[in-house]
């Protein structure tokens, strides 16, 4: 038989025995969520080409979106150039912001797509930010292999509902990051209503605050970030 005072210390060793049971498990639930964005993705066994598409990244010279909205115009162009990023040959993306009726920044994104599984990883960009028409700053600019940098995932082949991976690998400069919030979206633009649009939350391992939110159109690519809305899209004649 238990006396009282027995229980009670039995009732307090069951106290501290749960306590530390749930601090155990609050540092592996801590670590879980630390480790829980993808930051490797079997790039070594892709055969990457400068040219391709998957369903929601079209990765072909020539190809351009335009999205128009708040006072900003953002123009995205599929060059027909490719740069060599460390040992690897990537495809070279403009984008180009005005801001008011004055250009604000243009940057040359770096792609490669896996030929075996369609995802498309970003190897870095050079970035211009312009005021009064002269450039005033290259704030963002990285590429792979230099400085503890490498590439990261820009489109997933195959996305996922809350997968959750990095977009860029740049310590102390670029650490992007999305996660996927649905497959299922409807997306009105002036270019035209899309569905099964892909829902992507972007953030930033330096900025945690910060986040906004994008949409996908398979077939077309992006089509809404906050208020920027797809305007027109298309093949140009090749820059």
């Amino acid at each position: 038989m238990t006396t009282t005072k027995n229980f009670h210390r039995l009732l307090a060793v069951a106290a501290i025995a749960a306590c530390f049971s749930c601090g155990a498990a609050a540092a592996q639930q801590g670590a879980a969520s630390t480790t829980a964005w993808q930051e490797e993705f079997g790039i070594a066994d892709c055969r990457l080409l400068t040219e391709g598409r998957n369903t929601y990244f079209v990765l072909e010279p020539g190809y351009q979106l335009v999205l128009e909205g708040g006072g900003t115009k953002l123009q995205i162009t599929v060059l027909d150039e490719t740069k060599t990023i460390g040992a690897t040959k990537t495809r070279v993306v403009e984008e180009r912001e005005w801001k008011k009726g004055e250009l604000y920044e243009v940057s040359r994104n770096y792609f490669a797509i896996c030929e075996q599984t369609k995802d498309v990883f970003y190897f870095g960009e050079d970035v211009e930010f312009y005021k009064k028409g002269k450039v005033v700053g290259h704030d963002g600019s990285w590429h792979a292999g230099v400085n503890g940098s490498r590439a990261g995932l820009i489109m997933p082949g195959t996305p996922k509902l809350r997968m959750k991976y990095y977009q860029e690998i740049a310590p102390g400069v670029a650490m992007d990051r999305a996660e996927v919030v649905s497959l299922t979206e409807t997306c009105k633009t002036p270019a035209g209503t899309f569905s099964g649009c892909l829902k992507v939350k972007e953030g930033s391992a330096i900025e945690l605050l910060a986040s906004e939110y994008k949409y996908h159109a398979p077939g077309i690519g992006l089509v809404r970030d906050e208020d920027l809305r797809l305007v027109r899209h298309g093949f140009i004649k090749n820059k």
